[in-house]
């Protein structure tokens, strides 16, 4: 018999929060959700455990887990919880990180199996490499607010908080960047969830 992936991590004191409807949906059908992680090294650290664990569970609960690795997203940098902007990597780094995570990665999901639900790993920067600035303001920047975009925690943590240099628009955009991979994992890969810690939220 199948395990129910949320009782799972219930019990493993892995739940925080989780979106109404989701358990029901876990429950109907076979569901994939995706996990976000910014090669910004080439080693994972113990703080990418939880969420490494979250997809196994997911995956041995019969759903099919799909790691986003972050070229795009990698080269601007997220916000959360920094109190400075973080370094731009040039591709070749970046290329280098994905696949030495891909290797970590492997040993708690099955990206080689013959199921349906076999893990696969993307990287945005695959689709975000020819959208070009005009492109997404138009067809992705007029869906949200910038009030609704200056609301957010991570982004009022840097502009009231102790960072001498605030937040620069590079990093302002992340979230739309998120947003963005959100959307076409849905349309691309039939995803309809995200894991991740509270700053995800």
């Amino acid at each position: 018999m199948k395990k129910n992936f949320v009782e799972e991590l219930k019990w493993r004191g892995m739940l925080a929060q989780i979106m109404p409807g989701a358990e029901e949906l876990l429950q109907k059908e076979m569901v994939t959700a995706y996990l976000g992680t910014d090669p910004t090294a080439d080693s994972l650290h113990i703080g990418h455990l939880c969420g490494i664990m979250m997809l196994r569970h997911l995956q041995r609960c019969g759903h099919k887990p799909i790691i986003l690795v972050g070229g795009a997203t990698g080269m601007i940098g997220d916000p959360s919880g920094k109190s400075q902007e973080r370094n731009l990597l040039d591709d070749k780094t970046l290329y280098h990180n994905q696949e030495a995570i891909k290797k970590q990665v492997s040993k708690f999901l099955d990206f080689e199996g013959t199921e349906p639900n076999k893990a696969e790993m993307v990287n945005n920067y695959d689709w975000m490499k020819n959208f070009t600035f005009l492109d997404f303001a138009r067809e992705v920047g007029k869906h949200i607010t910038v009030n609704y975009m200056m609301a957010k925690e991570s982004v009022q943590q840097r502009l009231n908080g102790t960072a001498r240099d605030g937040l620069s628009f590079t990093e302002f955009t992340y979230q739309l960047l998120q947003g963005y991979d959100f959307l076409y994992l849905y349309q691309h890969y039939n995803c309809k969830m995200q894991l991740g810690g509270n700053d995800q939220w």
